[in-house]
């Protein structure tokens, strides 16, 4: 009977010594089910019911997506990611970005596109999706700022148009107040006798974390942002050393 007393202490003390089981936060990118919602901050051993059908996606603090599909009901990640340093998330958000380059409908939107010198500038040069951080105006962006320009944006109901001139040497500019983004927004743009459309996918503000925002990015299709925003990564990392 000693023996097993002492055997009980012991383990009791064991997990005393050990303590809780730490806990990542994971960002919810989007959600069917599961009463979560696009945005939201939750717990890696947070427990998620999800019937038939029902889908979530979320994001960890090193950038890794995990999705959930239904029927499943248990801890939203099996494992902490905490011991990932900062240089073994970025290759792998790298190797993401370069599997999704391969993606049929990311090459229609075109892989090839110019380099963006800030993450959040909106080339309004090329077709595709397109990220926005919620509560901040989109900043138009060409790439070409040599001569005087002009192009016309209209929603996909053509509710309303405005039509935006650029003055030579000009290379941004912010959009007036003219709606809400909200959701993914699709905007057709007429330019040089072309038109064609691009969507803004809005990232909730809560969002603060670079490697989460990267991965947000990847997984919108908006790998030209993601590019400006991991290259900006490599180089604090660079400078870091």
């Amino acid at each position: 009977m000693n023996t097993l007393i002492v055997r009980a202490l012991s383990c009791a003390l064991m997990l005393m010594m050990v303590g809780p089981v730490m806990a990542d936060k994971l960002i919810v990118l989007d959600a069917r089910g599961g009463g979560l919602k696009a945005g939201m901050s939750i717990d890696s051993n947070s427990n998620v019911t999800l019937k038939e059908g029902e889908l979530v996606t979320v994001i960890g603090p090193k950038g890794n997506s995990v999705v959930l599909k239904g029927p499943f009901n248990g801890p939203v990640l099996a494992k902490s990611e905490s011991g990932l340093d900062a240089k073994q998330a970025l290759s792998a958000l790298v190797a993401t970005r370069d599997a999704r380059s391969t993606a049929v409908g990311v090459i229609r939107a075109g892989t090839d596109a110019v380099k963006i010198p800030e993450p959040w500038l909106i080339d309004v040069t090329r077709p595709g999706p397109r990220c926005l951080l919620e509560g901040e105006p989109p900043v138009w962006w060409r790439p070409d700022a040599s001569k005087v320009q002009h192009f016309t944006l209209y929603p996909i109901d053509r509710s309303w148009k405005a039509d935006i001139g650029w003055a030579a040497g000009q290379d941004r500019q912010t959009a007036p107040a003219l709606s809400r983004y909200e959701g993914a927004n699709v905007f057709f743009i007429r330019q040089n006798e072309q038109e064609f459309a691009i969507s803004l996918n809005v990232i909730p503000k809560s969002v603060d974390n670079d490697l989460v925002l990267s991965a947000w990015m990847l997984e919108k299709g908006c790998l030209q942002q993601a590019d400006a925003l991991l290259a900006g990564l490599r180089n604090e990392l660079q400078t870091s050393k």
